[in-house]
């Protein structure tokens, strides 16, 4: 009973046919006055939701409802498209790794070294190379930073199978090869993965190690070794030009 009261206390209120001055006090409005007089207690819902206050009231909640529903649609809509390119994006790192690891060796090193170099690690007017096949001693591609080749990134890849890691000892070989070139830091680049020992050799070592997932999503963010496919754009008002 008290919610019922409660609610038609509520539309009268919402209708414009009473005052609410306090909490727990309710006096009767000039309209409220008016219907009274005419229709005495046989004031019924149907009247009440007929004023234009009340008319008013739910038209503005209807519309509150829309654009609420518009807002959640069009989030839902945002978040199915971002979904959608990040399976897509899976999807291209899948096949890019598994044509990595089919490549040949030396087309490899090429595209690696290709990639640091767009990456920005040549610098301006650096110089970046592959190695010779034989007797590289550990280093698959050099990148002279200046160019006189005072600043130097050593380089050194591996096409393994996903369940191939590079091990510790390969780092600590690589890191051998780096000091005999009278330098301190390099870039370890494989299509798997690293163990906790080579990724805590590295660590000590100053190596920098890019992993199969990584190096895939370097691969598309700069475009090496792959292309745009569909380009799509969404655009909202600017509000500074009106």
């Amino acid at each position: 009973m008290r919610n019922r009261v409660s609610f038609a206390l509520s539309d009268l209120a919402i209708s414009g046919l009473l005052n609410r001055p306090k909490r727990g006090l309710y006096l009767p409005t000039r309209r409220g006055q008016e219907l009274s007089k005419e229709y005495g207690i046989n004031i019924t819902r149907t009247l009440i939701h007929n004023e234009p206050a009340y008319k008013k009231y739910k038209q503005e909640k209807s519309n509150q409802k829309k654009n609420r529903q518009k807002r959640e649609n069009k989030d839902l809509a945002e978040s199915q498209v971002k979904e959608w390119f990040n399976q897509q994006d899976e999807k291209t790192q899948d096949e890019l790794l598994n044509h990595l690891v089919k490549m040949n060796p030396y087309k490899f090193e090429n595209l690696m070294v290709q990639l640091l170099s767009v990456m920005g690690y040549k610098g301006d007017e650096g110089q970046a190379l592959v190695t010779q096949k034989s007797n590289d001693h550990g280093i698959d591609g050099i990148i002279n930073q200046d160019p006189l080749g005072l600043q130097k990134v050593y380089l050194q890849v591996k096409r393994y199978a996903p369940d191939n890691s590079v091990q510790m000892p390969e780092i600590t070989a690589f890191s051998g090869s780096i000091k005999l070139k009278h330098a301190d830091r390099g870039v370890f680049i494989t299509t798997s993965t690293f163990t906790q020992g080579a990724i805590n050799a590295a660590k000590d070592l100053n190596i920098t190690l890019v992993n199969g997932e990584m190096l895939t999503n370097l691969m598309i963010q700069y475009q090496v070794g792959v292309e745009v496919k569909e380009h799509y754009m969404t655009y909202k008002i600017d509000g500074n030009m009106f």
